[in-house]
């Protein structure tokens, strides 16, 4: 498996790398969520994919934990 490093990709990969996680029905239409503004450091050579998913915290709730 090639390496996903800035350093061992070029731009372009980048972009093809994370065009490659959307799916073609994201689901993500109702949300705020989205991946080319959450990876653009990455794509840009700023900061790797692990420094960015790092960063991202949050709570999640099921359904079953809002009815309570």
């Amino acid at each position: 498996m090639k390496s996903n490093l800035i350093k061992d990709t070029t731009k372009e990969e980048r972009i093809a790398l994370i065009k490659a996680w959307i799916p073609d029905d994201d689901g993500l239409q109702d949300c705020d969520m989205d991946l080319w503004d959450i990876y653009a450091d990455y794509i840009n050579g700023k900061r790797e994919i692990a420094e960015i998913n790092a960063q991202m915290t949050g709570t999640f709730y099921t359904e079953e934990d809002l009815n309570h």
